[in-house]
């Protein structure tokens, strides 16, 4: 699987509220970064915190995703179920076909025009 392959896994699995098949995804060393966290949280730290936020997650549109190797970035607006949406990038580093990093970079809500 290309990053790009992965990347879009992971973003399947909040939609499909598939906990197990985003476990599968991360390596065993993964660590996860945004604003509202403290640098470089782990696995069982990624859930308790991020996890319950997949209730409110609808879809994802990947507006851009950029691939180097094993590293990508990716841009998508994000469609909660009481349809607000907002727009981020992320930052991923991957490794063994494992997502091994995450650094979220927040950007704001999406308004209807």
């Amino acid at each position: 699987m290309t990053a790009s392959d992965i990347l879009r896994s992971y973003f399947s699995t909040y939609e499909r509220k598939d906990r197990p098949a985003l476990e599968a995804l991360l390596a065993e060393d993964f660590t996860f970064t945004s604003p509202n966290d403290d640098d470089h949280i782990n696995t069982a730290c990624y859930f308790e915190k991020c996890w319950p936020g997949s209730a409110n997650i609808q879809r994802f549109l990947i507006l851009d995703l950029i691939e180097n190797g094993d590293e990508a970035f990716i841009r998508y607006e994000c469609e909660m179920v009481d349809g607000k949406r907002f727009r981020n990038t992320e930052y991923f580093r991957l490794e063994g076909g494992k997502v091994r990093e995450v650094d979220v970079y927040f950007g704001r809500d999406v308004t209807s025009t």
